[in-house]
Order: structure tokens, then C-alpha cells, then sequence
């Protein structure tokens, strides 16, 4: 099973790129944020073409998230509850079956800077994350939840950690919460398979920053055992991130044999 995520930036500024991209990727499920759509507007008949069920979650202008999938579609809950809820929890989590894996495609509140209250909600956001899967999910089974966590890892996953000391991203505070996500039984199928650094999945459309090497990894699937034991190959792939008004982002991709 290929898994993929992507945060495209706009679905609607962007669709021929992800319908091209998938016709050469193949992934079997592709989780999608910040589509910037109403559910209204989500083109499922455009990917339905392609061979793939979806779902989506979405208000509108901002935020948005939506899950792809050629190996089935099930129990789809949007949000933490799905139920409404208010920002900056709206239009950032849906969770579905596929394939027998528990998948989540999540786009986590950007913080904007640490003195911020979007920070402190981001934080929130975060821990109510880990409460959900504890809530929802079991470690011992497969389970998925992919997206844009706007959270670097490591100080391996930006390139030139001095310049981040006082800004969102990589703060103590961000990188224990994804520390309490592996706690619960999460790990990042992508570093299991590649421990290199610069390895970058956004890159800021200023100053040049793709072609001069300045991005972050933050992009990330995070996986349970089952499914860690299954990685086998994983990319993040450049080359969609290049071309004619791409994406800020690149998407990820890990081969699974299950």
C-alpha cells in the first residue's frame, strides 16, 4: 500500500497538478491539506475518475482536508468528534478506513509565534490529537495519521537551526507534543527509512528558498508498529514542488507491504 500526504495550498488553484500527479505516483491513499474548499465545492467526480473514492472536510477559504483512497473508503468522522466544532480545531482532522488502516489526514494550526495565542492553540490542538487516538485508536493496530504538522522534528529536519531559535516550528514545547504522539505508539515511518539531513518537504516561495536548499521537513506520516514493520521505501518528491505555480509543499509518499 502506497500512503502519500500533501499539503497542495489550494485544490482549486491546483487540481490539474494533483490530477497529474496522481495518474504518475499511484498512491492508494493520499491525504490532502489545506484544500481552501467548502465541501460543497470538493471535486469528487474529478477523482472518482481516477479510480478514487473520497472524503472531504472543509469550510471554505482556509484550512481543509480531505483523504483519497483506491482501496476503500469507511466510518469517515471529520474533525475530533464530527461534530462542528470551532476554530482553530475546524477543517483540520479527518479520519477514515482504508484498507484496513486507521488513516488520518491532518493539517496542525501553524502557530504563527510563540508569544502568540495561535500558539498556545496549537499546542491545545496537539494534545487533543493524542487524546483522540488514544480515545479511537489501538498502538498495536495499523494506523496512519498523516499531514502538514508544522512541526520540525529535529534539528536535522530544517536547514540552519540557529535561525529558528525564537520561532514557531521547532520550539521544546511543539516537538514534546510530537514526542507524545511516539509515546502513544506513533513513529515517523519516513526518518525509519532515511536518516540523512536536508531532506526538506516545504519550502518558502521567497528569496529563491526551493532552489537555495532552505526548507523544513514537516511533513510527516506517522505510523504505528504494524505498520513500521511494513515500510519499505519512501520520497519526498521534488519534482512536484518545481514547474508552473506549484505548491509551497512537496508530497511524501511510504510503500507499505501489508
Amino acid at each position: 500500500m502506497r500512503i502519500a500526504t500533501w499539503n497542495v495550498n489550494s485544490l482549486k488553484a491546483r487540481l490539474e497538478r494533483v490530477e497529474e500527479w496522481l495518474a504518475y505516483a499511484k498512491p492508494d491513499v493520499l491525504c490532502m491539506q489545506e484544500t481552501k474548499l467548502a465541501n460543497s465545492a470538493f471535486p469528487a467526480m474529478a477523482f472518482e475518475s481516477l479510480g478514487y473514492e473520497s472524503a472531504h472536510h472543509g469550510g471554505g477559504r482556509w484550512n481543509g482536508v480531505a483523504i483519497l483512497s483506491r482501496v476503500g473508503l469507511a466510518d469517515v468522522v471529520a474533525g475530533f468528534s464530527g461534530e462542528t466544532e470551532p476554530d482553530p480545531i475546524e477543517s483540520r482532522l479527518l479520519s477514515a478506513d482504508c484498507g484496513g488502516v486507521r488513516v488520518s489526514s491532518v493539517y496542525v494550526p501553524n502557530g504563527r509565534s510563540l508569544d502568540s495565542e495561535h500558539y498556545q492553540a496549537k499546542l491545545t490542538w496537539l494534545s487533543d490529537l493524542t487524546d483522540h487516538l488514544t480515545n479511537t485508536c489501538r498502538p498495536d493496530a495499523p494506523v496512519a495519521v498523516c499531514g502538514d504538522f508544522n512541526v520540525a522534528p529535529q534539528d536535522r529536519d530544517v536547514f540552519d537551526p540557529t535561525k529558528f531559535k525564537a520561532s514557531t516550528h521547532t520550539s521544546d514545547a511543539e516537538r514534546a507534543a510530537i514526542a507524545r504522539l511516539r509515546e502513544w505508539g506513533l513513529d515517523d515511518a519516513f526518518r525509519a527509512l532515511y536518516g540523512q539531513e536536508r531532506l526538506f518537504s516545504w519550502w518558502d516561495y521567497r528569496a529563491g528558498d526551493f532552489h537555495q536548499g532552505r526548507g523544513m521537513r514537516i511533513d510527516l506520516i506517522l505510523t504505528t508498529q504494524p505498520m513500521m514493520k511494513a515500510a519499505r521505501w519512501g520520497l519526498i518528491d521534488r519534482n512536484a514542488r518545481k514547474g508552473k505555480s506549484p505548491s509551497d509543499h512537496a508530497p511524501v509518499l511510504i510503500d507499505f507491504e501489508l
